[in-house]
Formats: structure tokens, sequence, C-alpha cells
């Protein structure tokens, strides 16, 4: 899986950095997310499958904090950046004329920026603040990475302000943005709707159906894992989802957005004709 990631992933990102036709605000964010995939992915995955080969289950602080931290951070910035792709979206199909306008190069690096900014700080305000905290008796996670809740559990000491404050950041980087999400989509639904030939309005809609998909499939596993009730606490289905989400999500990314795109699957032979090491000339008989 953490392969396929890497490969899908630097495959999307090459693809719309080398290919003049992808250089476009819906692409430029997809290649953010690939590259953000990438280094999410790695920092979940990579001391696991580590572990696994030298058969040591340990892990120093600062390599548990460094863990943490980018976990955090990927996560949040994907939490924003799904967002904007979605108003992304919305203005390409609501309003068409302008869209070169809004979505100009200087506002797709600003909003970009301002999805990686927003990730950065609060994974640091949370890490920081868990960091902090007394740790007491065993000092086993038990977890496949040094995932925030998991580490929480061996604290000793009152969690209630650490635990607010990562209610506050929850509900600002999950409820808010799956509501500029379905805000985004009403409006693009509702102008669907008024389209009258049946091949525009199935353009329409196929353009967004990879990013609804990924929606789905990123939202419906962090908000299990973060906005659950506390009711409701197994150990197992936390690893299970964390491994959906740092593991599966990102590496049917890149596959659900190639196969779902016309655009991303010509550039993509496009790229393969013209690698040389794809091309092989036979040679012509001489008789």
């Amino acid at each position: 899986m953490y392969l396929i990631t890497l490969l899908g992933n630097i495959i999307l990102m090459s693809i719309t950095i080398l290919d003049s036709h992808l250089h476009k605000p819906v692409y430029f964010f997809l290649s953010n997310l690939s590259f953000l995939d990438i280094w999410y992915t790695s920092s979940a995955l990579t001391p696991m499958l580590t572990n696994f080969v030298s058969g040591k289950n340990t892990i120093s602080f600062s390599g548990c904090a460094t863990q943490m931290y980018f976990s955090l951070a990927m996560g949040s910035t994907e939490c924003v950046l799904l967002s904007t792709m979605a108003y992304d979206r919305y203005v390409a199909i609501c309003n068409p004329l302008r869209y070169p306008i809004i979505m100009n190069k200087r506002a797709c690096v600003q909003i970009a920026a301002g999805s990686w900014m927003t990730g950065c700080l609060t994974a640091l305000v949370e890490t920081v603040s868990v960091l902090q905290l007394s740790v007491c008796g065993s000092s086993i996670i038990n977890h496949f990475t040094c995932e925030i809740l998991a580490v929480l559990k061996l604290v000793c000491v009152d969690t209630s302000r650490v635990q607010l404050i990562m209610l506050v950041i929850s509900v600002l980087l999950l409820p808010m943005p799956m509501l500029l999400i379905c805000v985004s989509y009403a409006f693009i639904l509702s102008n669907i709707l008024r389209i009258s030939s049946v091949d525009g309005g199935s353009k329409a809609f196929s353009t967004c159906a990879a990013h609804l998909t990924v929606v789905v499939l990123f939202y419906g596993t962090a908000l299990s894992m973060y906005l659950k009730p506390s009711a409701v606490d197994s150990q197992e289905i936390d690893k299970f989802m964390a491994l959906v989400y740092a593991g599966l999500s990102p590496m049917l990314n890149p596959i659900i957005y190639s196969l779902r795109n016309k655009e991303v699957k010509v550039a993509m032979k496009k790229l393969l004709i013209r690698n040389p090491l794809c091309a092989f000339s036979i040679p012509q008989s001489k008789s």
C-alpha cells in the first residue's frame, strides 16, 4: 500500500507539472493533495514498516513527537484543502466566465498557503499541549503509531484542557469545512439541474464525482476517530480507522482522480509516449 501510494501520487504530481494543459487551479490543488498524501503516509507508515522489518517496537520521545506533529499537520491541512477544492469546483461550474479572474494564480497560491499554515499551526498547538503532560506508569502506546488519542491514554494528570483544545480544533477543521463543501455542492447541484443539455449536466457532475468520493472517504474516517461519542471507545476500531485514514485514503486518491478524469488519463498517455524508456524502435527488414 505504501509503495502504491508513493508511485501513484508521484506520477500524479509529475503529470500536473509537466503537462501544460493541466496548469489549471483544480490540478494545482490536486498536486498539493498528492504532495500532502506522500508526507502524511510516510510519517505514519514508514516507522511502522521499519518496526516490522527490524522486529523492534520502540520509538524515541522526539520520534514520537515528530510523528504526531506531521500526522496532525497533514490531516488538518487536507481538511482545509478539500474544502478549497470544493469552492474551486463551485466557481468553475456556477461562475465559469469569471473563473479565470477569481481563481487566478495568485489567489490559488494564497489559498494553498493558507491551508498549509492552518494545518501546521493547529497541529503545533495540539502536539505541544499533549507533550507538556506527564506520563505515568506504562509507556506502551497501544497503537500502530504515536496517535494523539492513544498517547493521551497514558497521561495520569487532568486532560480536560487538552481535550477542550482538541475539540475546538476538531470542530473548526471537520464540521466547518464539511459545511462549506455541502454549501458549495448544493449550489453546484442547483446549477446542474438548470442545465438543459444532458451531456452538459453529466460533464459538470463528472468533474465533481472524484472529489466527492475522496471527501466521503476522508471525512468519514476522520469523524469516526475524532468526533465520535465518548461512550464509543474501542481501541481496535480506532486502530483500524487510523490505518484506513493513513494508508487506504492516500493510496486511493490518485487512483480515483486518474480513473474519473479524462484530462489526467490523456496527460498520462502523453507522458508515457514521450518517455524514452518506454519508446522502442523496431528495426526494418532489408529484404
